[in-house]
């Protein structure tokens, strides 16, 4: 019985691994207007660690997003209009350090109400924030219950 159980749970890593191999999320690309401006704020304000630039021309920014990317690319001619429903979305630890962080670097932000400066919680427990990056693009922040 054991080793059966132990037969199907491989089998199932194994379809896992083929399913994954089809297609796998690997970068988040945005176009921003000040390189390094956008990449200073990610790196500050959200921690990602920049990697090296392939393309090595002055024109991107590649950062980590855990084990995956975010790819920044310069030269925008204007800020993002994007609704805030249309979002980066991050996990931090503890939220209210998060928003301590937003407070102390003078980043606004809001709730899912719109409400400034205020933190509550879904009806499942997990709290979460929004803001803008210097281009215009939402960010959301929810600590780690999510």
């Amino acid at each position: 019985m054991r080793k059966t159980y132990r037969f199907r749970r491989l089998m199932l890593d194994k379809r896992r691994t083929k399913e994954n191999q089809d297609s796998n999320y690997v970068r988040q690309a945005i176009h921003v207007r000040d390189l390094q401006k956008s990449a200073a704020f990610y790196e500050t304000i959200l921690g990602l660690k920049r990697m090296p630039d392939p393309f090595k021309d002055g024109r991107h920014a590649w950062l980590r997003m855990g084990r995956d990317q975010l790819h920044l690319t310069g030269g925008a001619a204007e800020v993002a209009k994007e609704d805030m429903n249309v979002h980066l979305s991050f996990r931090v630890r503890s939220l209210e350090d998060f928003a301590t962080r937003l407070d102390e670097t003078q980043v606004k932000y809001v709730n899912s109400r719109g409400e400034e400066r205020k933190l509550i919680a879904r009806p499942e427990g997990v709290k979460q924030v929004y803001f803008k990056d210097p281009d215009g693009y939402w960010i959301e922040v929810s600590d780690d219950k999510s």
